[in-house]
């Protein structure tokens, strides 16, 4: 079986707390698709996702992101 992935970052303008960075990185992880997420303390305005694109797509994921209220954009890999 071969799966292609795909990463996409995606900066959010916003300094959030820890517990909403947690809820945007659960609400990603929930996403059919989506292969895991890092979001490092030393970065706390990037995220960064893998994800399958057969099963979703970065407009998605920024869709999902920004449905949370915070102001996001894509940056391309």
């Amino acid at each position: 079986m071969n799966v292609q992935l795909a990463d996409v970052m995606v900066h959010i303008d916003q300094n959030l707390s820890p517990e909403q960075r947690s809820l945007i990185e659960m609400t990603l992880r929930a996403m059919d698709g989506v292969v895991s997420v890092r979001n490092p303390d030393d970065r706390p305005h990037l995220s960064v996702i893998e994800y399958v694109p057969e099963k979703t797509s970065s407009q998605a994921i920024l869709s999902a992101v920004t449905g949370r209220g915070v102001h996001a954009e894509l940056i391309g890999l």
